[in-house]
């Protein structure tokens, strides 16, 4: 019995400072520094949306993001917090409780680990496209629907977690609308979406605008901490009336008069663990297709050397037990902030701690200055997150696909809006399988044999070709032969040349068709039969019942066989 083979623990970051120098440093150091400011409202944001604090969000970008970049399978992959994980830990801590999301994401970063050690990282790709599609998008809804309250200002002091119950109270408490905190935020929508084409040459400025230095130097500021800068400094200067950081949830932690977060253990009980196994099976699957994902995807645009599935897993896993420890909240690969990082120039993983570090240089220096954001403009920064995870083209091109495609994507969609994404991924894989076996069912194929030389068979011999898998999903046609024999049926010979794989139940089929076949007086011959249908065949003691010399080499050989001399 040959032993269990374990993925080695190898970060990509030992292999990228090999050849490392100065120059390379620099393009790390740039990059690093860029991703660090861009990821500083959206932790924000995300930590808010999830339910929790919004230094739970900075932290989780903090610890998270450097140990997936220290220890991760990717060259430039940049871990934190991210936006399709809104929905899931709003979830749970509304229906668990903010502890027990911490103990549910160490499990899961505990069954990521796992699935990284045993080579199993290969298996999130075989999700189906559509159903990754379908519940991205459905995430997507619920990220804006989420946002509503602070977009619009409304009087709310707790939103639910169910959709139907986001909706309701949403209708109910539509006047308490606040105009100033719904203008702050379509304006921070609209900044975001103008910011990049403003300084594209030939759309909004002239080209030679863009040779003044001061100018250029503004157009290289991420657009989510221009509109972060501006809105809480307009909100703060005309004291609008708008909710702000502060006024919910208090002053951010003053980290240099009360130093860092300390590695607290949550309470950890063999109780709680049972209650938690779904909640923690969603964050390790989300948490593994998203960093995945993103992996893939910067090996797309990037000339990096291909990520490495199992490691990146294994450092998933890591940063999702550790970080907890300080307060944060599930962390993934984030695949704005990486293509983000790879489009600032990163060359090595050194980027993404270089922005873990500038995160915390930040949260240092500017953790009062936190207090004055309104949340509608963090609002405004999600909705256009959303607005970007949504793809709506996908919805266009159904059309052009089968409708077991369509079932899957719409019903993920539907599902993880209305329920959530654990029923939809579980529903989808269920329904994907069914459509699978319902095609691989209709491949199978048994065929009147025609013989090469266009002779007709002789009296009394029926002769059909095989084609395809014989498997429990295609027994029905095998089961149903003997009765569309003609009578004087005397021997039945089946060219099994293209019958490439057999399974159990196939081998069923075919014994209660040779038992049928002797109550009718018919003999039963197979010809060409492959390896693996043959192997199964002497395994289960089929070819010991049926007879050695009712298996031959062709079909010619068994029609002369079965034919009266």
């Amino acid at each position: 019995m040959q032993p269990l083979s374990l993925h080695p623990f190898r970060p990509r970051l030992l292999d990228a400072l090999k050849d490392y120098n100065r120059q390379r440093f620099l393009a790390d150091l740039g990059a690093g520094i860029t991703v660090g400011i861009v990821a500083l409202p959206l932790a924000l944001a995300f930590g808010i949306a999830s339910g929790v604090k919004p230094e739970q969000g900075l932290i989780t970008a903090i610890v998270g993001g450097f140990l997936i970049s220290a220890l991760g399978g990717s060259q430039v992959q940049i871990g934190g917090p991210a936006g399709a994980f809104i929905v899931i830990v709003f979830g749970i801590v509304e229906r668990y409780g903010p502890t027990n999301l911490l103990m549910a994401t160490v499990l899961a970063g505990l069954l990521m680990f796992v699935l990284g050690l045993f080579r199993l990282g290969a298996l999130i790709r075989y999700i189906p496209v559509s159903i990754v599609i379908g519940f991205t998008n459905g995430i997507a809804v619920l990220i804006a629907l989420s946002q509503l309250r602070d977009l619009m200002g409304l009087d709310i002091v707790k939103m639910p977690g169910e959709f139907f119950a986001q909706l309701e109270t949403l209708g109910g408490h539509i006047g308490s609308f606040n105009p100033w905190a719904c203008a702050i935020g379509v304006t921070c929508i609209a900044g975001l979406a103008l910011w990049p084409r403003l300084f594209s040459p030939g759309k909004r400025l002239p080209p030679a605008a863009l040779d003044c230095r001061p100018l250029r130097m503004v157009s290289r500021l991420p657009a989510p901490i221009v509109a972060l800068v501006t809105l809480t400094a307009a909100a703060w200067w005309f004291k609008l009336p708008v909710e702000t950081i502060g006024s919910r949830f208090g002053d951010l932690p003053d980290l240099l008069r009360d130093g860092l977060p300390s590695f607290d253990l949550p309470p950890l009980s063999w109780s709680s663990a049972q209650q938690l196994i779904i909640p923690t099976i969603t964050i390790a699957l989300l948490g593994a297709v998203e960093s995945l994902l993103c992996a893939r995807v910067a090996d797309g645009i990037g000339d990096f050397k291909r990520h490495d599935p199992n490691q990146e897993l294994m450092a998933q896993g890591v940063a999702n037990v550790v970080t907890p420890f300080f307060g944060g909240i599930p962390a993934t690969g984030t695949i704005a902030r990486t293509v983000t990082n790879v489009r600032a120039g990163a060359f090595s993983p050194v980027s993404g701690i270089v922005h873990a570090f500038t995160l915390l240089a930040i949260l240092l220096a500017a953790a009062p200055l936190a207090s004055l954001v309104p949340l509608a403009a963090l609002a405004g920064i999600l909705v256009f997150v959303a607005w970007n995870m949504f793809e709506g083209h996908q919805f266009a091109r159904l059309r052009r696909f089968s409708a077991g495609y369509r079932t899957l994507m719409l019903g993920s969609f539907a599902l993880t809006i209305v329920f959530d994404l654990t029923v939809a991924v579980q529903v989808g894989l269920v329904l994907s399988c069914v459509f699978f076996i319902w095609r691989m069912g209709t491949l199978f194929r048994v065929d009147p044999h025609r013989p090469a030389d266009a002779t007709e068979l002789p009296p009394g011999v029926a002769a059909f070709d095989l084609y395809g898998s014989l498997f429990f999903g295609a027994v029905g046609k095998i089961e149903a032969l003997p009765d569309d024999l003609p009578e004087g049926t005397r021997a039945v010979v089946l060219d099994m040349q293209r019958l490439v794989l057999m399974d159990s139940s196939g081998l069923d089929a075919l014994e209660q068709m040779h038992r049928t076949l002797q109550r009718q007086g018919t003999a039963l011959v197979l010809a060409n039969v492959n390896e693996q249908p043959l192997s199964l065949m002497r395994r289960g003691g089929f070819e010991a019942v049926l007879g050695a010399d009712q298996i031959v080499p062709t079909v010619a050989d068994a029609i002369d066989g079965a034919t009266p001399r």
